[in-house]
């Protein structure tokens, strides 16, 4: 379990060639003590995760990255980071693969999708601390991409994009730093939503949305100052804190 301490866009970075899981790294270095901004990568994962404990398909050649930041904005606050890194992971994978921006759209509440088929996820985690952190972790699919999943998704070699994790990584850092100052701790979550809106995947399309105990479908109309997914039945508006949309075009 080789590390590299490095600087990464002026924030530390500790390089692993193998790890579990990014993001529980991050978790135990905070809990350990450890005081961010500071970026952790693996060029493998071994116990990789996503929302809701789904495995995190991790072979060589994507980018598999967690942000431990301490005391980026108060605790009921956290959850708008999903959006911020949405917006640097867009942002990132348009500057390295500038002949795919016009198929990147974001999916709420944690994707980002490269003509429909997920290309990147998001998974935010919170220590209690004191001080509380937040671990923002970001998988890329760059080379490969998972088989038979419930979903479709893609890579962007298979985009017809030649990229290096390295590269990726370096502007993701950048727009890290541009989208978490543009956040301003929360207070500027007003931009960051009228940004996400405008590369929101099915944005006043019907949709079909999946919480835990029923599935609805709907239009989407947009999101609410609290970044609740909003969408418009057949007789009210129902805002959604915490679900899947796994459909557009729903009848």
């Amino acid at each position: 379990m080789n590390r590299e301490a490095t600087d990464l866009a002026g924030v530390r970075h500790i390089a692993y060639e193998t790890l579990g899981s990014t993001n529980a790294e991050a978790q135990a270095l905070a809990r350990a003590g450890e005081r961010g901004p500071l970026w952790v990568t693996a060029t493998r994962q071994e116990a990789g995760r996503g929302r809701r404990g789904k495995g995190w398909v991790s072979p060589p050649g994507n980018l598999y990255s967690s942000l431990l930041l301490t005391d980026p904005a108060p605790p009921a606050r956290a959850p708008q980071l999903s959006f911020v890194a949405a917006l640097a992971l867009h942002d990132a994978v348009a500057e390295c693969a500038p002949q795919l921006g016009p198929a990147l759209e974001v999916k709420w509440p944690n994707d980002l999708l490269l003509g429909q088929a997920k290309i990147a996820g998001i998974l935010i985690e919170g220590e209690s601390g004191p001080p509380f952190a937040a671990v923002v972790g970001m998988g890329v699919n760059i080379a490969s991409h998972p088989p038979d999943t419930p979903y479709a998704a893609t890579d962007l070699a298979s985009g017809g994009a030649v990229v290096t994790p390295q590269a990726l990584l370096q502007a993701l850092a950048r727009a890290m730093q541009t989208r978490l100052k543009q956040w301003d701790r929360g207070q500027g979550f007003a931009a960051i939503r009228s940004a996400w809106l405008k590369r929101a995947a099915g944005l006043g399309q019907e949709i079909r949305v999946r919480l835990p105990e029923r599935e609805f479908s709907g239009q989407f109309e947009g999101l609410d100052d609290d970044g609740r997914l909003l969408v418009r039945g057949a007789d009210c508006l129902t805002a959604v804190t915490a679900g899947e949309v796994f459909g557009f075009g729903a009848a």
